[in-house]
């Protein structure tokens, strides 16, 4: 059964419902910051896929409106990033991409050596590394041809895609309660009194006039425009990089240079009407994602898989946790970083702006957080996990 891309809206709101309920009603979710759609998105993944296994029912949904999503969301942080945010969370943003690099050479390590324990091919690690977990399904299914043609590694695609869902579905369980623990801990504050980036704090009521909805909706397209024209241009250059990277990019110098040009123009930054844009967008988008999951699709290679999921795991808690946490000053801003950085390496970037908004909803605003994992996310992990992986070819290939 494929479901068109009215249908499969249709259902990802009622999805995001689901997981608004499930968060209000489950004491458990709430309280450990689980992010919303990731509530609602995994328990219609397992509905599917008890589906599949008792009527042999298989799901298909169309990913049209789950992409547009993605690229307004990704555009509505860049409108909500000042360069005076930028500049602040530069040794943070310089501290965060020297460990997140030396990271994505631990990832691989930890796979091709879980591979050599199970005699299969040691390159098959990289996809229970950092191919999969920081790069996600559109990095598996770039890298995977590559590795089954030249490198002999069989059942690449599939190998792949069942552990970049597992790492999408443990980077949404785990980064919030991680902060959260962090925070109780060492009894951390907020350093910033702003409005929070993603959404309202929890019983905040925000109050959203037409003029702003309009600014935010014309911004929102000229920079959209600009990120399409930019991501050409980069095409024409022969350097890739995803569109909702482009369109971010595009938000930023929107939101950073027409209020210079329009003096009068309010930068929609802060603003409670780009924060439920974001919240919107995003929520949809991951329900989305999450719902259509097909975890249950794991082949020959099951042992492998779930052994490097559960290692992966323990190994990006205690990075995050004990590495990152402490770099970056053991403050507020670290801890939700720290929820960010564990979504992002081992789901995505939209899973690491889930957790931080899951945790700076309940627990305050942090405008570092928000402009240093997008960046990192978006921009430093593509390139540098591209990069490594190739080191890491040419010296075990």
């Amino acid at each position: 059964m494929e479901l068109d891309p009215r249908q499969t809206i249709v259902l990802g709101v009622i999805v995001l419902f689901i997981g608004k309920y499930l968060n209000k009603k489950i004491n458990f979710l709430h309280h450990y910051n689980i992010p919303e759609p990731v509530s609602g998105g995994l328990l219609a993944s397992l509905f599917f896929g008890l589906l599949y296994l008792v009527f042999g029912v298989n799901i298909s949904f169309s990913t049209h409106y789950r992409d547009i999503l993605l690229v307004v969301f990704f555009t509505a942080i860049g409108l909500s990033t000042q360069f005076k945010s930028i500049v602040k969370g530069g040794k943070v943003l310089l501290l965060i991409t020297v460990f997140a690099v030396i990271y994505i050479f631990i990832q691989n390590i930890i796979g091709i050596y879980i591979a050599k324990v199970f005699d299969i091919n040691p390159l098959a690690g990289v996809l229970a590394g950092s191919a999969a977990l920081q790069g996600g399904h559109g990095n598996v299914v770039s890298w995977s041809p590559i590795l089954e043609a030249d490198y002999n590694v069989n059942g690449a695609m599939e190998i792949g895609m069942i552990v970049a869902t597992f790492g999408l579905i443990v980077g949404g369980l785990l980064g919030g309660p991680s902060a959260n623990y962090l925070i109780k801990k060492y009894d951390l504050k907020p350093d910033s009194d702003e409005n929070i980036t993603i959404g309202k704090k929890y019983g905040q009521s925000l109050k959203i006039d037409y003029n702003s909805a309009l600014v935010v909706l014309l911004m929102l397209a000229i920079s959209i425009g600009i990120g399409i024209h930019l991501h050409n241009l980069l095409d024409y250059l022969n350097f890739t990089l995803p569109l909702f990277a482009t369109c971010m990019l595009g938000g930023v110098i929107i939101a950073n240079v027409a209020p210079l040009i329009i003096p009068g123009l309010k930068c929609p930054a802060n603003s409670p009407t780009l924060a439920i844009v974001n919240d919107l967008s995003l929520g949809l988008f991951l329900a989305m994602a999450m719902m259509s999951l097909k975890f249950w699709e794991v082949g020959d290679e099951t042992p492998f898989i779930l052994v490097s999921i559960v290692i992966q795991t323990v190994a990006i808690l205690l990075f995050s946790v004990f590495v990152i946490f402490r770099v970056l000053g053991k403050n507020y801003a670290a801890a939700v970083i720290s929820a960010g950085y564990i979504g992002s390496a081992m789901g995505a970037t939209p899973t690491a702006m889930a957790n931080m908004a899951a945790v700076t909803q309940e627990h305050g605003p942090s405008p570092i957080a928000f402009a240093v994992i997008p960046i990192l996310g978006a921009f430093i992990i593509q390139v540098s996990n591209a990069v490594v992986i190739n080191i890491i070819l040419l010296y075990f290939g």
